[in-house]
């Protein structure tokens, strides 16, 4: 038997125009399937970003995303970063602590560079405090921030 996984987001009416912010922000994504109610407005769309399936439903107004749930995106580099949050944040979104970023649909994300899980995973505390410390003070993270607070810098 296989079981699958998939997260299902709400939005109120624009959820096609989510799901087309999300397939343009990310290298092989793709809007998968739609299915339309009578007056051909989507009604249930599937994508999918990296591999990982995600459903997009226009709802109503009955429930609203909130940051109790987010995305994170793992990426390598901070030219990564930068576009992804830019392209998530396009259009009314904001930049939160972290990393953390709220789009214009309301979803959370997290845009974390893979650097980050590599120093704060140091053995040496005081390393690894140096680095949750300068992340804590960051909005979207800065790798050579990151690196610079590893280093003592």
């Amino acid at each position: 038997m296989t079981i699958t996984i998939t997260p299902f987001l709400w939005f109120d009416d624009n959820a096609e125009e989510a799901i087309e912010r999300y397939v343009s922000a990310f290298p092989d994504a793709e809007f998968v399937d739609a299915q339309r109610g009578p007056d051909g407005k989507l009604f249930i769309g599937t994508f999918s970003l990296q591999g990982q399936e995600l459903n997009a439903m226009n709802g109503g107004p009955h429930h609203r995303l909130t940051d109790a749930f987010s995305l994170a995106v793992s990426v390598e580099t901070q030219e990564e970063v930068d576009r992804i949050s830019e392209e998530l944040i396009a259009g009314g979104g904001t930049q939160g602590p972290c990393g953390w970023l709220v789009d214009a649909f309301g979803l959370s994300w997290q845009v974390v560079p893979t650097l980050l899980g590599q120093l704060m995973g140091d053995p040496d505390p005081e390393k690894s405090g140096r680095v949750r410390d300068a992340m804590m003070q960051m909005t979207r993270l800065d790798t050579v921030g990151l690196q610079r607070a590893y280093d003592g810098g």
